[in-house]
């Protein structure tokens, strides 16, 4: 039997984290989340990097479609297929719509509330946050359009909370 010569470095890395999403599929029937993270240490170009790519798995019941969110700092260039190291991390969020109002819940280590700034266009809600060497923006489609002024936002330990009313 032929053993599959595996790429090496961070684009084995990435490879294997795809794969894994793959075999995950069987959580759709279940109706489960599942979220997995792990932070790289490397040298690239004789600079110390530190790399973070994770993802979350979530399941609907019902026949919902399986989402699969990938957050972190990694990401593969579309033009040369290589593993790039991004300035700014993606972090994790997840939406809750209630009867009365939407929740966004938002993980950023370190950051905190009058770190964050944030810009609504229409149903577009981007977050941006900055803290020394950290760095979080995220773009998040909405189930519908808000009023900045309406939100309600709440930081504690690195969790970003908005309410949306």
């Amino acid at each position: 039997m032929a053993r599959k010569k595996s790429k090496g470095g961070l684009e084995g890395i990435i490879n294997g984290f795809a794969e894994l999403v793959d075999k995950l599929g069987a959580l759709a029937e279940k109706g489960e989340q599942l979220s997995r993270t792990g932070e790289l240490k490397f040298n690239q170009k004789g600079e110390g990097i530190k790399g973070v790519y994770g993802f979350s798995i979530k399941t609907g019941i019902g026949g919902d479609p399986v989402t699969v969110e990938p957050f972190g700092n990694i990401r593969r260039d579309e033009d040369t297929g290589e593993a790039v190291v991004q300035e700014i991390r993606e972090p994790v969020a997840d939406i809750f719509e209630e009867k009365d109002c939407t929740i966004i819940v938002v993980e950023m280590p370190g950051i905190s509330e009058e770190d964050v700034q944030i810009d609504v266009r229409d149903d577009l809600l981007t977050l941006y946050a900055e803290k020394g060497e950290k760095k979080f923006r995220k773009e998040i489609l909405m189930p519908k359009s808000y009023l900045r002024e309406k939100m309600q936002i709440s930081c504690n330990n690195g969790i970003l909370e908005i309410k949306c009313t």
